[in-house]
């Protein structure tokens, strides 16, 4: 990598683990645990995973030098794919952690913004310790064990997502380019000083390498006897990555690239052991992994300070933060007014609620704006209002808006409290085995493969509403849209399908023009390059196999 990542990654393997365990520390009386220590035993080993764990959901200077406060890592990362999109709108200007300059594609557009470097830097991270982790147990140095094995599991599946993450956003659409010749994200193999990486590969390289290493993975998951995971695993358990995960990431890495049997089978096979909510279940927020589908996500720790830097302070209308109380965010109301009545996802969604923001984007906030008959008089905008704030535990600073959610609700709501973060749940699975069946043309297949999730969320749903691949696939749209709302889909979804965003078209979604600027109507993937993220200014400043050429 370039000078300056060199640096902060000889730090990075040494923060992880003394941020897990303190009596590591106290028996070694260095200030710095060496790589050869990290390295020395299964247990030791296992300290540098938890470190990678933790810096999953950590405010990004507490994981590596030259990181900064305004970033929580994937509390930010996992609901920016939906602000980028506008599925998660915003009602109001607030600008905190620059949510609104990333809403307006002044950010990942910038080689110099905060957000191009920190997920550049964050995934690298990732990367450098798997190395660490596969290149010492592959080495052979240490007795193989189903701890071992476990381990090394983990680390492949961590460098495949990583990697599947950068190319992801740093390079073109697998799907729209041409991946043969569009250049992808470096290759970095070292795990040692001086971090040296490769020019960047093209984009077939770094899937054929995601590829390799989740079939590394999983070999190294059966080898340790790993079987189908069960949804009664502790949130704890769940930060952990399994086989099921490693089939997971295998079934989205598949459907990127348009490899549809193998996102069928992946798909069906990582969702084993993970029932579909009930109705209780999909409403509850979705504040932990202990929910019954959740395959994988950060179990966050209290002591952790992320605290405004949240994932729910970004999107959660019952966080008490001013990015939140100042800005409801709400859905498209051309999604939410499509969702039939039996369909009970449509009750996490309130497009009634009274508009009680005097500084709303749209103008129409407080009493004397109102232009919804439902409220004749003021009485009855305040008594809505107050009934709103009661039944979803609100605070009196917290405005409301039409179209507001609370699909995503605090455990404690009202409060500033972080809760989990949900990276996996095997709703996707039934998802991505539908699309990738369409896309076979195998029309019966697909209804099939919805039907359990359509079904359980629905209970008019009928497959035979839907009698061409064209009608289906619409369907099978908004089913994505709905189901995987706030979760982080909208970024990747609309480079796979190639579809811009038109926050006018079909009368409107409710974002305001003068609030969205550039981003109201952005052109889709395949003409616009700006869907790919800037290179950050200082790897193609320092990096000697990167130049200006090489920006996107």
């Amino acid at each position: 990598m370039n000078n300056k990542i060199k640096y902060l990654l000889i730090a990075l393997v040494t923060i992880p683990i003394l941020s897990c365990q303190e009596d590591f520390l106290e028996r070694t009386p260095t200030d710095a645990i060496s790589a050869a220590d990290a390295l020395a035993n299964e247990d030791n080993m296992q300290l540098v995973l938890n470190g990678v764990h933790r810096g999953l959901f950590s405010q990004s200077q507490t994981v590596f030098p030259g990181g900064d406060s305004g970033r929580a890592n994937n509390h930010y990362w996992v609901p920016l794919g939906d602000n980028l999109t506008g599925d998660l709108i915003h009602s109001a200007n607030a600008n905190n952690l620059s949510w609104r300059s990333a809403m307006q594609w002044n950010e990942h557009s910038q080689p110099t913004s905060l957000t191009s470097r920190l997920l550049w830097y964050h995934r690298y991270n990732i990367i450098l310790h798997a190395n660490l982790l596969i290149n010492e147990i592959e080495s052979g140095s240490l007795t193989e064990t189903d701890g071992l094995n476990t381990i090394l599991g983990q680390a492949y599946t961590y460098r495949a997502y990583a990697y599947l993450s950068l190319v992801q956003h740093y390079a073109k659409g697998y799907l729209i380019g041409n991946p043969s010749t569009d250049p992808g994200v470096p290759l970095l193999y070292s795990s040692e000083s001086p971090f040296t990486s490769e020019p960047r590969s093209t984009v077939q390289e770094i899937y054929d390498q995601i590829g390799g290493d989740l079939e590394a993975a999983i070999a190294a998951f059966e080898a340790a006897g790993a079987t189908d995971s069960v949804s009664g695993a502790s949130a704890s358990e769940k930060s952990q990555l399994t086989i099921d995960v490693a089939q997971g990431l295998k079934a989205r890495w598949a459907l990127s690239k348009g490899d549809w049997q193998t996102a069928a089978d992946a798909a069906a096979e990582a969702r084993i052991g993970y029932p579909l909510l009930d109705e209780s279940g999909w409403k509850s927020g979705f504040n932990t992994n202990e929910l019954s589908e959740v395959m994988w996500g950060s179990n966050v720790i209290s002591t952790e300070t992320t605290f405004f830097r949240a994932y729910f302070y970004l999107a959660s209308n019952t966080f008490n933060g001013s990015q939140i109380r100042n800005n409801p965010k709400i859905a498209d109301r051309r999604l939410v007014d499509a969702i039939p009545d039996s369909d009970y996802r449509k009750d996490v969604f309130l497009p009634d609620a009274p508009n009680t923001n005097t500084s709303a984007s749209n103008g129409e906030g407080g009493w004397d704006n109102n232009t919804n008959p439902k409220y004749s008089t003021e009485e009855e905008f305040d008594a809505a209002t107050d009934s709103i704030k009661s039944v979803y535990g609100l605070v009196s600073g917290h405005n409301l808006h039409p179209y507001m959610h609370f699909k995503l609700k605090q455990a404690n709501p009202g409060s500033t409290d972080p809760d989990d973060i949900i990276y996996m749940r095997s709703s996707e699975m039934y998802l991505i085995e539908a699309e990738a069946e369409l896309m076979m043309n195998n029309l019966g297949a697909a209804k099939q493969a919805l039907q359990p999730l359509a079904e359980a969320r629905n209970s008019e749903w009928d497959m035979d509403d839907y009698a061409t691949e064209g009608e289906f696939f619409e369907h099978l749209k908004f089913q994505w849209r709905v189901e995987m709302w706030g979760e982080g889909f909208g970024y990747t979804n609309h480079i796979r399908w190639d579809e811009g965003v038109d926050h006018a078209a079909d009368g409107g979604s409710g974002a305001s023009e003068v609030l969205y600027q550039q981003s109201y109507q952005i052109d889709k993937p395949s003409v616009n390059d700006d869907w790919v993220f800037k290179i950050p200014q200082a790897e193609i400043d320092a990096n000697p196999n990167l130049g200006p050429g090489d920006q996107n």
